[in-house]
């Protein structure tokens, strides 16, 4: 059975609402038959569509997206592209080749969006300085711990900075220790996002508010879209948590939506009111913690509800109760700022696994797979998409075996089960998180 264009649902809360008006490529009619299809123009699919444009340069490659580029989860994350991810609880020497694997993944992700960023001259706010591990709170505190130790056991370049380093740094007194690793990226996602796609290589077309309907598998492939029918020897399916509506990934991902508010732009006053530093953002050391940043264009952006609510975006009446959350923690860190107004609050989901695995490789003989980033995908999805490419066209590389090396995804139970352990899974992340929140 066919999906409903509704089905993918999106609304005017964003990122991509802090930049200039963009016209959308037209939708999808008619009828085709290409080579290749890329199902999801997020980070993955762009990734993915850039590297099947190289691969194939007498090719056409179709690029789809059920939405306008930037309102979807790419263009809803706080911007961070991580080279070094943090891993929960005490170093494991046995995880220790999988903890390398994942920090070669994100490098080679970053590598390609910098590179693509420079070549293409996108506007994004690039800022290559790393980002801030923070402590408040008792757990986050052993957290601390727990990740110096993992630095220091893989050779990975960071600063440990005590309550006074933070609070000349970043102008809250909240944060107790705190750890500054150098490799990793801040940015506008949407506005990276964006510019990836209107950059693309000319043998890739893109067609934005064009949602898959459904898929006919079968050698080739038949897509159905609202408007349109598309014939295709090989498809990618770049669309992360819905997977499933497509017919992939049922019980193995589903999707948490998290929510967060920007500030209006501060004004000079106000800048002066706050640390040292002119563009900084702030990672917890506790998974239920706040993501805090302050941007480039003199805001500050707070992200820190997590909760299972069906793997949609929320209402204005649900956004309006976190906004009360966001604004308690912002007040919190940044008591001289309690005048300032939120400009706007914004939902975005993400894809995660029961165990927290990425997935990647074949579905059919002519369809291949890539998503589950577990909130790190910026960097992992682009490493992802462009690995998933090569893969589709048989060539091989260090990246692909990596990419081929994510663990199997457990099994996750059907609703009502569902429902209820997903409900259960996103709220834990939130004990103990105390003043971190």
């Amino acid at each position: 059975m066919a999906l409903a264009p509704l089905t993918f649902s999106t609304d005017n809360h964003g990122w991509a609402e802090l930049l200039p008006h963009r016209q959308p490529t037209k939708t999808l009619t008619g009828t085709h038959r290409v080579p290749w299809v890329v199902i999801g123009a997020g980070v993955t699919g762009l990734s993915a569509a850039r590297r099947l444009a190289e691969n194939n340069p007498n090719d056409q490659v179709l690029l789809l997206d059920a939405r306008q580029l930037g309102q979807g989860a790419s263009g809803r994350n706080s911007g961070y592209a991580v080279a070094i991810s943090q891993f929960s609880g005490a170093f494991d020497k046995e995880q220790e080749r999988n903890y390398r694997r994942i920090a070669r993944i994100n490098t080679q992700g970053l590598d390609l969006l910098r590179q693509q960023v420079g070549d293409l001259g996108i506007n994004c706010q690039w800022q290559e300085d790393g980002y801030y591990h923070t402590a408040a709170d008792a757990a986050s505190l052993k957290e601390y711990d727990h990740f110096k130790d993992h630095l220091n056991r893989l050779g990975y370049e960071h600063t440990l900075l005590n309550k006074d380093d933070l609070t000349e740094r970043l102008g809250t007194s909240l944060y107790q220790a705190g750890i500054h690793v150098p490799k990793g990226v801040l940015l506008q996602p949407a506005a990276l996002v964006q510019g990836l796609g209107d950059n693309l290589p000319a043998n890739v077309t893109l067609y934005e508010n064009s949602p898959v309907l459904k898929i006919n598998r079968g050698e080739p492939c038949h897509l159905e879209l609202e408007n349109g029918q598309i014939t295709a020897d090989k498809v990618i399916v770049a669309t992360n948590y819905e997977a499933p509506k497509l017919g992939f990934l049922n019980r193995y991902i589903m999707g948490s939506t998290l929510s967060g508010s920007f500030t209006r732009q501060l004004t000079n006053d106000e800048l002066s009111d706050l640390g040292s530093l002119k563009e900084w953002g702030v990672l917890s050391l506790h998974s239920g913690g706040a993501t805090v940043r302050l941007t480039r264009d003199n805001r500050i952006s707070l992200r820190n509800t997590a909760e299972y609510h069906g793997a949609v975006l929320m209402s204005d009446t649900f956004l309006s109760k976190r906004r009360d959350i966001h604004r308690a923690a912002f007040e919190k860190r940044f008591p001289q700022l309690s005048h300032v107004p939120f400009e706007f609050s914004w939902s975005g989901v993400e894809g995660i696994s029961q165990n927290f695995t990425n997935f990647f490789g074949r579905q059919a003989p002519n369809i291949y797979l890539a998503g589950g980033y577990n909130g790190s995908g910026v960097s992992r999805g682009t490493a992802f998409g462009a690995a998933l490419a090569d893969y589709a066209c048989n060539i091989s590389s260090d990246l692909v075996d990596d990419c081929l090396a994510s663990v199997p995804a457990t099994w996750i139970p059907p609703r009502p089960f569902l429902d209820i352990g997903a409900f259960f899974k996103v709220k834990m992340r939130f004990i103990g998180v105390g003043s971190d929140r």
